[in-house]
Formats: C-alpha cells, structure tokens, sequence
C-alpha cells in the first residue's frame, strides 16, 4: 500500500502545478479545474515521492507540482507498473494508461539540472471512479 503525499493542480497548461489541501476528480474527465482534465488518456499525472526526493538530493531543489504532476505517491515504483494497473484511493478508482511522455521543450528543471523526471518516471492515468484525494489517503493496486 502507497501514500498519497501532495495533490497539484493548474488551470494553465505548461506551468508548475500547486499543492492544494484536496482534489476532486470527476469519471472519464480527471480533476476538477485542472488544465490536463478533459476526455482523453492523460486526465490524471502521478510521480513518485520517492523518485522527486531523489533528484532533490542531487541538488534540484524542486516543490512539489515542479514537474506538472497531479499526484505525488509514496510507496510504488509508478514506472514499473504495466499500463491498465488500476489505483484505488478511496472511492477513486484511476487505470494507467501512459509510462512517461515525450519532452519536446525542455523546461526550466531540465536547464538547471540538466536532467528531468517526468519524461521517464511520471505515469498517466484516466478516471474510472470518482471522489476526492488528499494528501495522507492511502492509494493501493486493486487486483
């Protein structure tokens, strides 16, 4: 079992995402205001807590929400699991539809660092089931 540990949203595409205190995500639409939300495969982005803490220990320095991503999860390897794993926290149910994404500018992490996360460590996921997540909600594969 994961940890949800910080929810993100914008309602711009493009931009640092920030932590809100919960997010409410609608089936088949992903999260409520949020730029990436709407009918398609990529309504929902996840990254690893344990993937961001590392590339801040190589001197990053980034905030939760840096890398665009809704949901930042402890405890999987989010890239190891095989698109159509499914997610359950609490009354939402998320499948995984996309293992990293093609970076076609880079962004200001990958200026300063050279290197940036979401392109192979961030997964994609569109809503099955909706509710609301927030930071400390427990987050599982459903099997």
């Amino acid at each position: 079992m994961g940890t949800v540990r910080a929810v993100c949203t914008s309602t711009v595409k493009g931009v640092q995402k920030e932590e809100a205190p919960y997010v409410d995500l609608r089936p088949a639409w992903g999260i409520e205001d949020d730029a990436h939300a709407g009918p398609w495969h990529r309504q929902v982005s996840l990254l690893s807590f344990e993937r961001i803490r590392e590339f801040n220990e190589r001197g990053a320095g980034v905030a939760n929400g840096a890398f665009g991503e809704n949901l930042i999860v402890e405890g999987f390897d989010l890239k190891s699991l095989p698109v159509g794993t499914r997610l359950r926290s609490g009354d939402v149910l998320l499948e995984l539809t996309q293992i990293g994404k093609e970076c076609h500018a880079h962004c200001a992490i990958y200026h300063k660092m050279g290197d940036c996360i979401m392109p192979r460590e961030g997964v994609f996921c569109r809503v099955l089931e909706g509710g609301r997540i927030a930071p400390g909600n427990p987050i599982e594969i459903e099997g």
